[in-house]
């Protein structure tokens, strides 16, 4: 093999899963439309997509087994370093780009000034966003880890995961991933029986809460593509969002949440991945799935400087349910086409760059 052949070899993708991609999209729109329902309906019991926080620990599973899938055979030749480049450049662009979004919009809110308050700790929160250094600052919205854009906090531990897979998990045979696997799910469910739920992991009091989170989900991923618990169906991709949308709109209840949400999580959600690792897709069905799966991660992080926003009108003009609701539609589908123009514009061509100067540096 020619250096060049070798070089280009690193950033080599395998085939994605199609249905799986579609699946983030659909987790990823849920995402977007429980954070406008936090606001237009901030009592829990009574939103109906209330249990739409739990579409992160999906984002986990998924990861662990695309992770997995797709470095399993390779890293050793890859080697660590190039293999964190990859993921760098796969994740971070839109990180940086969240921030700077994060940061226009706290700066230019329309209908508040609360950045005046902060604006001697602007910079650091900035770069802290862009680094993903945890900064728990601003209390008037939540203490989010990353106030600047709230849903960096998985993208926190997704790299944790990332590093640890590098060093460790990679390396470690089924029967010890097992263990792993098991003892990550009774520390998933102590954290549901301690907090009640586990919306865990976006602020600072609750991270403990976001690392049992991602370690069962992410090895759990991983367990499922090791194990190839590959179901074949012909079911379709609708059959299947459907199944995975429903656990979202189960209603929220004190006390049923704390057994419902970790047995979704450690039951369910690898059920729905096996299942859709195993369904063949084409058409027009191909094309939405793929679509969907290149708009999730960018909208999930390109939405939520638009949310607080919406938090910010909400506060200042009182709106009534009924205008709560038609900016909650219209606002869902205009983040979708931003997210799109974004990945186009912006995530696509850095990436392409940074996989040039990567390929280039391995030559």
């Amino acid at each position: 093999m020619s250096d060049q052949t070798a070089a280009a070899s690193i950033t080599a993708t395998k085939p994605h899963f199609a249905v799986l991609d579609g699946l983030r999209g659909v987790a990823a729109i849920s995402v977007v439309v429980f954070h406008f329902m936090e606001l237009v309906q901030p009592d829990y019991t009574k939103s109906f997509i209330a249990h739409a926080y739990l579409a992160v620990d999906f984002f986990f599973c998924l990861s662990g087994f695309v992770i997995a899938y797709a470095y399993d055979q390779r890293l050793v030749k890859l080697g660590i370093g190039n293999f964190l480049k990859l993921r760098l450049i796969r994740l971070h662009p839109l990180v940086i780009i969240g921030s700077v979004l994060g940061l226009v919009c706290f700066v230019f809110d329309p209908w508040s000034d609360l950045y005046q308050k902060y604006a001697g700790n602007l910079l650091l929160m900035f770069v802290a966003s862009c680094v993903m250094i945890p900064y728990p600052l601003v209390r008037e919205r939540y203490f989010n880890l990353f106030h600047l854009n709230p849903p960096t906090w998985s993208l926190f531990f997704e790299y944790i995961a990332n590093i640890i897979y590098a060093l460790v998990l990679v390396r470690i045979k089924k029967p010890l991933l097992w263990v792993l696997t098991i003892i990550a799910a009774i520390a998933l469910f102590w954290e549901a029986q301690v907090s009640g739920n586990l919306s865990l992991g976006w602020s600072g009091d609750t991270m403990r809460g976001g690392l049992a989170r991602m370690s069962f989900s992410f090895l759990a991923g991983m367990l499922v593509y090791r194990a190839q618990w590959i179901i074949r169906s012909k079911i379709n991709f609708a059959v299947i969002s459907v199944m995975l949308f429903v656990i979202f709109i189960v209603p929220y209840r004190d006390g049923f949440n704390k057994w419902f949400e970790p047995i979704s999580v450690v039951f369910y959600f690898p059920f729905i991945l096996a299942l859709g690792a195993g369904i063949q897709q084409e058409g027009t069905s191909k094309k939405i799935s793929d679509f969907l799966g290149e708009i999730s991660y960018p909208l999930y992080m390109v939405h939520y400087p638009f949310i607080w926003w919406f938090m910010s009108w909400v506060e200042a003009k009182k709106p009534t349910m009924g205008e709560m609701t038609i900016v909650t539609a219209v606002g869902t589908v205009l983040l979708i086409g931003f997210a799109y123009l974004v990945m186009r514009l912006l995530d696509i061509p850095i990436r392409q760059k940074l996989k040039i100067a990567l390929v280039k540096e391995n030559k």
